[in-house]
């Protein structure tokens, strides 16, 4: 996996978003839907299978188009409006990207 997105809860018309948000991102990227437990389980469960990156969609989510993309290394997060946020995560887990940084 390289993305997880979570709706913050399952009401509200946030499953709705996560989903349509995962459809776009599945295309170029190994993602996996999780809206089952508390967003903190959610996050631990992706912790302990290696995901790097979550992508959490909330009331601000609905207000505003923007995310808030969780790194699991550093725990950092940070939000990004979702038109961006393809290009965003493709630049995150591109190998070569990495590869530079180093």
């Amino acid at each position: 996996m390289k993305v997880a997105v979570l709706p913050l809860i399952k009401k509200e018309g946030l499953p709705e978003k996560a989903r349509a948000i995962m459809d776009t991102l599945k295309l170029d990227l190994n993602c996996q839907y999780d809206d089952k437990d508390s967003i903190g389980k959610r996050y631990r469960r992706q912790d302990a299978i290696g995901t790097p990156y979550c992508i959490t969609v909330d009331h601000q989510t609905l207000a505003d188009g923007t995310v808030t993309i969780r790194e699991r290394d550093s725990m950092q997060q940070q939000r990004v409006p979702i038109e961006h946020l393809e290009r965003i995560v493709s630049e995150m887990v591109d190998l070569k990207g990495l590869l530079r940084k180093l």
